[in-house]
């Protein structure tokens, strides 16, 4: 029977996104499941770790709403040495002696919450002129990024022992999608008289899916060998646990697997997760009638 739902994967240090997406899509094969689509709601770079999303089957067409949602993340930002990257990996491209105290810091954070405008890193997936930016910062060409507007909706600091000038902090943001970490944690710096740049990022939520939500590589492995894999599989409705229910009938789930509208349905406007029975038929909008946002192919039960 083929799967649908989500896999949340805890991403290890140095794997990449896609590399998760090969990893499930190995243990769906190793499990004896029919092939299916695998695809993952939100880019973590290698250096980071975390919440990854993993779509199967019909919630790969959530995946987009994945990727706009807002997520959670703790990083740690060490003072003094700026890099070409603004993470670990990149060559120190600024350096300070300056060093900010807890009180430094509490007192900044005010200015990086809410709507705020901030520059993406040069290394980033982002296109310039139908390349990559990291593809042209790598080549050694000066990229320069559009300022972009993001909200940070939460920013606080993981609490640290210790008084005196601080060699790092940790801090915890809650962010819209569209925001780089890095690139905050560089403002942030900047902001406190020096420079810096991030040590660890973890992501610890993305969309309504949290660290409790996620398995190990090993896990995900041993499940797969075990023939177990469907019981990590949380169900396709967990990625729109936002979205408000709308009941309908066989025969009106039939018209909305067709395209079709439906009149005369009572509910209030907005988006809704249309449901005959405990199947979800399809993603539908509320205005005068019901509209069809995106159907899922799935056998009512």
């Amino acid at each position: 029977m083929p799967l649908h739902g989500w896999l949340i994967l805890d991403k290890p240090l140095g794997l990449g996104s896609t590399q998760g997406v090969s990893a499930a899509k190995r243990a769906l094969r190793t499990a004896g499941h029919p092939k299916a689509r695998v695809g993952h709601g939100g880019t973590l770079d290698p250096l980071a770790t975390g919440v990854l999303p993993i779509a199967i089957g019909e919630a790969t067409k959530l995946a987009g709403r994945m990727l706009d949602s807002d997520k959670v993340y703790d990083f740690t930002i060490r003072f003094g040495v700026q890099t070409s990257t603004l993470d670990a990996e990149g060559e120190a491209v600024a350096e300070s002696d300056a060093r900010p105290s807890l009180a430094d810091i509490e007192a900044i954070l005010p200015r990086f919450t809410g709507p705020i405008e901030q520059v993406p890193p040069a290394y980033s997936a982002l296109k310039v002129d139908g390349k990559r930016a990291y593809a042209l910062a790598r080549a050694g060409e000066d990229v320069v990024l559009a300022t972009r507007a993001v909200t940070i909706h939460s920013l606080a600091i993981v609490p640290v022992g210790g008084g005196g000038r601080l060699e790092e902090i940790t801090l915890s943001a809650s962010v819209s999608k569209g925001t780089y970490i890095r690139s905050l944690a560089r403002d942030i710096a900047l902001a406190l008289g020096t420079v810096g740049h991030v040590t660890m990022l973890r992501r610890t939520k993305a969309g309504p899916f949290t660290l409790a939500h996620a398995i190990s590589l090993d896990k995900l492995d041993e499940a797969a060998k075990g023939a177990s894999l469907q019981e990590l599989l949380l169900p396709l409705t967990a990625g729109l646990d936002d979205i408000p229910v709308l009941a309908v009938s066989p025969d009106q789930a039939i018209a909305l697997r067709q395209g079709r509208r439906l009149v005369g349905i009572a509910a209030p406007p907005g988006l809704h997760l249309a449901i005959d029975g405990t199947t979800p038929v399809a993603l539908v909008e509320m205005e005068q009638d019901v509209k069809v946002v995106r159907g899922f192919n799935l056998m009512s039960e």
